[in-house]
């Protein structure tokens, strides 16, 4: 019996023979994802263990290039080929990956608030705006019915856990109305992740299993958890057994998604860059909770997972611009 695939987006995302930017996938975004956990991973290393500070700066400031490359070539997409745009945007896997923009928002705006505070709020309120917006366009889209059951995979979660992400990085913003606003998203973000957590694993195991390709997004599952356990503790002010909860559960996941992730005969494409934000998020929560517990054997773990994470995001860096340079990247 053959394994059923994705449908492709439309004709008008087929790749010409020659490279074009109307190939640039939009989950070339979760790179930014990735480059910026990591980069405020190390900001806590070096809180709490005295790594070197530049190296989280520097890493924030790679993010920070990178989202702006990635964003006018995607603006340039746009202007060029509005049908491959829209056909990605109303494709029922791809058009999720549209969450790694406004997640990428939010991140950014941690990432240069030590520095600009103005510039922080500015990216801060515009992807809470964006965020909210895609949310509820994509659920009124699934509420819409007759959505095919192969098609819950795990980018299902992206714009949910986007959610998440508001309390996560507007704890410390000023604006008199933002507590209010984190307590909304995070209500929106918690229950739909749930929720569609249980759809994407009840199509896991009674479906046919993902294509090799799509592997890679398997790591998205620890996302919900890993975010909500720095969500949830950003909002009570505090780490207490709710919270360990989250982290221990994200953990588990972990643990047993990352054998059918990281595996031989999996091909290498922009969509490896899918791990990155969950893998940082869970480094992020475990330095936290290390931090809050002062234990060596979390300190430990929390070490390896961030060594493990910054390994993985220097392969995905250096893997992403060999494909760039030798234009299979938008061939």
């Amino acid at each position: 019996m053959q394994s059923p695939s994705i449908p492709p987006a439309s004709a008008a995302l087929r790749p010409p023979r020659e490279a074009s930017v109307r190939n640039l996938p939009v989950n070339l975004f979760a790179s930014v994802m990735g480059l910026s956990g990591l980069a405020l991973a190390w900001r806590i290393a070096h809180q709490g263990l005295g790594a070197p500070a530049w190296i989280g700066e520097a890493i924030g400031a790679l993010a920070v290039g990178v989202f702006l490359l990635v964003a006018c070539s995607y603006l340039l997409k746009f202007a060029r080929h509005r049908e491959a745009v829209a056909a990605e945007f109303h494709h029922p896997v791809s058009g999720n990956f549209f969450g790694t923009i406004v997640i990428s928002l939010l991140l950014l705006s941690a990432i240069v608030g030590p520095y600009q505070p103005a510039a922080a709020q500015a990216l801060w309120s515009v992807g809470l705006l964006a965020t909210l917006v895609l949310c509820f366009v994509v659920v009124s889209r699934l509420l819409k019915g007759q959505v095919d059951a192969s098609h819950a995979v795990p980018a299902w979660i992206i714009p949910c856990v986007a959610t998440l992400d508001i309390p996560v990085t507007g704890a410390q913003m000023p604006m008199a109305w933002t507590s209010e606003v984190n307590l909304l998203a995070a209500a929106i973000g918690a229950v739909l992740a749930l929720v569609l957590f249980g759809m994407i694993v009840s199509r896991l195991v009674h479906h046919h299993p993902l294509p090799a390709g799509m592997a890679p997004s398997l790591m998205i599952l620890v996302a919900p958890f890993a975010v909500g356990f720095l969500a949830y503790s950003n909002i009570v002010g505090e780490i207490d057994r709710f919270a360990a909860l989250l982290f221990y559960f994200a953990l588990f996941m972990f643990a047993v998604v990352a054998p059918k992730v990281f595996r031989p005969g999996v091909p290498f494409s922009p969509a490896w860059w899918a791990i990155g934000f969950p893998m940082a998020a869970l480094a992020n929560a475990a330095l936290k909770y290390a931090a809050h517990r002062a234990s060596a054997p979390l300190w430990l773990l929390a070490m390896l997972l961030l060594g493990a994470l910054s390994l993985a995001l220097a392969v995905l860096t250096v893997r992403t611009v060999q494909i760039a340079l030798n234009g299979k990247l938008l061939a």
